[in-house]
């Protein structure tokens, strides 16, 4: 059973969200009081319908005492009886602790690992991968650094995904990801493996953490490329150190001012991102069970180009559907990964 006293809490916060935004509460409150009641909607609708078929349940026992509505209070009570757990089940995954980042925008940066330049064109491909799946959803997908390697990959790059669920989605994407394949620079059709590795990071605002002046060392210099187009001619790239942590960010667009600007987003949502694990590693001892814990340095996911298979290594999955997936369709994937993530907290939350 899911605790009533929770669900009357959850109901009477709702009811007075509604009274405080209906007599017109004050500015500065609005917009904190609309995302709560967006929130708690549809969790209220849930609760709502699940009193509803209780009562229905409770109405329809008692008629089997009556013979003229006996007939018809069992034909509704196996209905009945048979919704109630999937309403249940719903309630309890509606009652999870929310990610406080879930309705951010992601910064996602990927980086080739060990392979030299097929890491680099395996990072090339795992952006597109993502860019795709962005377009997909009908999220916006913008780039913001990009440093070409020689024959098309990637050497570093970092992207901002802006949309309803971006980073609760995308989030469960931080870490290695390696490729089997036959490299385009392998003459003799050997299959190599070769990995890079990617961080999701949720996107940070300035009121969420101070970054004292004193704490950074601004460079600007000549961001350097693979030639022609890609070389700026002036020293409008810019480097910033976070020297606290030693976090390094650059930006090499042509603007200076917009690299300034870039390279503080990127900036904040690193160190943002630092405090969510800190508080993360405060709050569970074993994070491993978790597979949104960002360790970036754990492999997650193989893909497999010869055999067409993609395996998850957190979850055990295994889809022979690689064409797709690298298309873009992670929807299966993503899903997976969610579920397991749901299925685990509340297992802990029920212990």
């Amino acid at each position: 059973m899911v605790p009533m006293d929770r669900l009357l809490q959850i109901v009477r916060r709702f009811e007075f969200l509604e009274a405080r935004l209906s007599a017109g509460a004050a500015p500065a409150e609005i917009a904190a009081l609309s995302r709560e009641y967006a929130e708690l909607k549809p969790v209220v609708a849930e609760i709502s319908a699940y009193r509803t078929a209780l009562e229905d349940l409770a109405e329809a026992e008692a008629m089997l005492s009556d013979p003229e509505m006996r007939a018809l209070a069992e034909d509704e009570i196996p209905a009945l009886r048979a919704r109630i757990p999937g309403m249940e089940q719903a309630l309890r995954l509606a009652l999870l602790p929310k990610d406080a980042a879930d309705a951010r925008p992601a910064i996602l940066e990927i980086r080739p690992g060990t392979g030299g330049e097929e890491a680099a064109l395996f990072a090339g491909d795992l952006l597109r991968m993502y860019q795709r799946y962005a377009e997909g959803q009908g999220w916006r997908f913008e780039l913001l650094d990009l440093a070409p390697s020689e024959l098309g990959g990637i050497r570093e790059a970092t992207a901002r995904i802006e949309g309803e669920g971006a980073f609760a989605r995308l989030k469960y994407e931080s870490g290695v990801h390696r490729v089997q394949r036959v490299p385009e620079t392998e003459a003799q059709g050997r299959i190599h493996t070769s990995a890079a590795t990617v961080a999701v990071l949720p996107e940070a605002e300035e009121v969420d953490l101070e970054i004292p002046a004193a704490d950074i060392r601004i460079d600007t210099m000549r961001s350097s490329g693979a030639g022609g187009q890609h070389v700026n001619t002036t020293d409008s790239a810019v480097r910033i150190t976070h020297l606290p942590t030693g976090i390094i960010v650059t930006s090499s667009e042509k603007s200076q001012h917009r690299n300034r600007e870039i390279a503080m987003q990127v900036l904040r949502a690193r160190l943002y991102d630092l405090e969510r694990q800190r508080l993360a590693d405060a709050r569970s001892a074993d994070r491993k069970a978790q597979v949104g814990s960002g360790d970036r340095s754990e492999r997650i996911r193989t893909y497999n180009f010869p055999q067409g298979r993609m395996t998850d290594h957190r979850i055990n999955l295994t889809l022979y559907a690689l064409p797709q997936i690298m298309a873009g369709d992670l929807s299966e994937v993503i899903s997976a990964l969610t579920a397991h993530d749901q299925a685990a907290r509340l297992a802990e939350m029920e212990a």
